[in-house]
């Protein structure tokens, strides 16, 4: 969806419900649920995020139907890494995200590797061979 701002990049929502209103439905408007960016969530964003990761939110909103710009694609975390090619229009979310208390579900993911950080599908990872570790 269009961001009022034209220097940032456009909203992600997943829409709900379409009403259409007036003579021959001429004002559409829609009901989102919103898709935080981990910029746009409490505690910003984290070495392990995703470049195309956003948070599925409890934020609701109404819009009108002129301010979608176009259709994108939100996968969930394995399906997304298991694109073969990631497209503009490709993200991935993994959280949920609760805006009023600034809190993920799940509150936990699996940790990898000796630095003990999440899979960032962005950043190459590789299996051991002997103790089969990333």
């Amino acid at each position: 969806m269009k961001a009022p701002d034209t220097s940032k990049p456009p909203y992600v929502a997943k829409i709900e419900e379409i009403e259409a209103a007036g003579p021959r439905g001429a004002n559409v408007k829609v009901k989102v649920r919103w898709y935080y960016r981990p910029e746009e969530s409490i505690g910003g964003r984290r070495p392990f995020h995703g470049e195309k990761e956003v948070f599925l939110s409890d934020h609701q909103d109404v819009q009108s139907a002129d301010t979608i710009e176009c259709k994108c694609n939100v996968y969930s975390f394995r399906d997304y890494t298991k694109l073969s090619a990631v497209n503009p229009e490709d993200y991935f979310c993994r959280f949920e995200y609760k805006s009023i208390t600034g809190s993920f579900v799940p509150d936990r993911i699996a940790v990898f590797c000796k630095c003990e950080m999440p899979y960032n599908p962005d950043d190459l990872m590789i299996q051991c061979e002997e103790c089969s570790d990333w």
